[in-house]
């Protein structure tokens, strides 16, 4: 895995990055990172008491159309470092008393990032992504991430393709999803923080609960106290989303309890729900370049 004709998403561009080409994350070959700063804002078994060391990565292998982080995932926003100095903010954030070092999506600078990670580092390293992963990249990263934290977006094809440009979405994330279950095994707890597993998580889409219901009967395939689960309903509406029907509102009380209801008659009892009043730009990180 390397740069010169790069395969390190799904989309398999096949673009030489060394030489100026850009694929659809739209990323050279040289790390580009938004933010190094204590982060409170993950499940508490991610960030605990002490907060999560989390590590913005510039660029993005998926396109959603209502992304949040806009400005850094596709708008380019960050700061060129080396390896040497990610291991350094690593190192730097542990100082500061952090329960792990969190990865918020970093697969396309892949090559970069393992020797960053070597030798291991003395915290549990969170793999923050957003579900869209080759089956090949994960198991590179066996024996160096000790939790990870896929989103698992969409069960709905067709729903993959317009709103992220990932028709080939659900498969794709559910042989991922299923490879990282098979790297950490049942995930484990000490003093109620995650120090190996993997924790899914799903946002409620306004107008799509059949999506997060087709969601929610794959994660039912998986044992009990195999995975954790994350049910989000802060969708926050974005300025690009004002003309897109019902992704221009959040999603209503009716559509949560909707879903809610499917979790508990699948039984799906570990992991996380939110408050329904988590909806606004609380959760959008400040992008002033801290820590890098």
């Amino acid at each position: 895995m390397d740069y010169t004709h790069c395969t390190l998403c799904p989309r398999r561009c096949g673009v030489d990055r060394t030489a100026g080409e850009r694929g659809f994350c739209g990323m050279g070959d040289t790390l580009r990172i938004a933010r190094a700063a204590v982060h409170y804002g993950e499940e508490p078994a991610i960030a605990g008491s002490f907060g999560a060391g989390a590590v913005f990565f510039s660029g993005c292998s998926l396109g959603c159309v209502y992304c949040q982080n806009e400005a850094v995932s596709h708008g380019g926003l960050g700061k060129d470092v080396s390896p040497q100095r990610l291991r350094e903010i690593f190192l730097e954030r542990i100082d500061q008393g952090v329960q792990c070092i969190d990865l918020v999506t970093p697969t396309h600078f892949l090559p970069s990032l393992l020797p960053a990670l070597s030798p291991k580092l003395p915290v549990p390293v969170v793999y923050n992504c957003g579900g869209y992963e080759t089956v090949e990249t994960i198991k590179a990263l066996e024996g160096l991430v000790d939790v990870y934290l896929p989103d698992m977006k969409y069960s709905d094809a067709a729903l993959a393709g317009r709103l992220s440009h990932a028709p080939d979405y659900p498969e794709v994330a559910m042989a991922a999803i299923r490879e990282m279950v098979r790297q950490t095994g049942p995930f484990q707890m000490e003093d109620g923080v995650l120090t190996r597993g993997v924790l899914v998580r799903h946002l409620i889409l306004p107008g799509q609960i059949g999506n997060s219901l087709g969601v929610l009967d794959f994660l039912s395939t998986f044992a009990p106290g195999e995975i954790l689960l994350s049910l989000m309903c802060q969708y926050t509406p974005m300025p690009q989303t004002k003309n897109l029907g019902d992704l221009s509102r959040p999603i209503t009380r009716e559509e949560y309890d909707a879903v809610l209801s499917y979790l508990w008659l699948l039984n799906l009892q570990d992991g996380y729900t939110q408050d329904f009043q988590s909806v606004g730009q609380q959760y959008i990180p400040k992008w002033d370049l801290e820590g890098v």
